[in-house]
C-alpha cells in the first residue's frame, strides 16, 4: 500500500474539486443542438463521443500534477505560483467553452485558445523547477489544446463568417 502524506492527499482533493468544477462548467456551457451539428467540421475532426472520455484523461492528469506539484513546492511562494497558474487554466479552460457553444463564436474562441494553450505552457513552466514528472502529466492537455486549437481553425475557416443573427437562432 503506498503511504501518501496528508498535504498531498489535501492538495488532490482541492484539485479533484477543481477539475470536476471545470468538467462540470465547460459541460455546461456546451451545448451541441442544431448550431453545433450544422457546422462543417475537416475530415480528421474526432467522434463526438471521443470528446469527455478525452477531456476527463486530460483533467486527471492535471489533477494528479497539480497535488503532485504542490507537494513537491520548496515553499508557500511556489503554491503560490502553482495556484494562480492553475486558476488561470480552469479560467481560460471554461471560457474557450462560452465563447465557442454558449456565444456561437469559434472566432472568438479561437483567439482565446492561444492563451488557453499559454497557460497550460506556464503550468509546466511553474511546476517544472520542483517536479518533472507534474509537469510530465501536464504535457498531454498541451498537445490535446494544440490539436483542439488546429480544429477551432479549420471550423473558423470553413464555416465563416461568425455572428450574424440568422446563426444565432439555429
Amino acid at each position: 500500500m503506498m503511504d501518501y502524506s496528508d498535504t498531498y492527499l489535501l492538495a488532490l482533493k482541492v484539485a479533484a474539486a477543481g477539475a470536476i468544477i471545470v468538467g462540470g462548467v465547460g459541460g455546461f456551457l456546451t451545448e451541441v443542438g442544431p448550431w453545433y451539428r450544422s457546422l462543417r467540421n475537416p475530415w480528421w475532426k474526432p467522434p463526438d463521443w471521443a470528446f469527455g472520455p478525452i477531456w476527463t484523461v486530460i483533467l486527471a492528469l492535471a489533477t494528479i500534477a497539480a497535488a503532485i506539484a504542490w507537494e513537491a513546492a520548496p515553499d508557500d511562494a511556489a503554491r503560490q505560483w502553482i495556484l494562480i497558474s492553475f486558476i488561470a487554466n480552469a479560467v481560460l479552460n471554461i471560457g474557450w467553452n462560452l465563447f465557442f457553444f454558449k456565444l456561437r463564436r469559434p472566432d472568438w474562441a479561437l483567439v482565446e485558445v492561444v492563451f488557453l494553450w499559454l497557460s497550460i505552457l506556464a503550468m509546466i513552466l511553474v511546476v517544472l523547477p520542483f517536479s518533472t514528472q507534474a509537469a510530465l502529466y501536464i504535457a498531454p492537455y498541451l498537445v490535446w489544446v494544440f490539436i483542439a486549437a488546429l480544429l477551432n481553425r479549420q471550423v473558423v475557416l470553413i464555416n465563416q463568417p461568425f455572428g450574424r443573427s440568422d446563426q444565432q437562432n439555429g
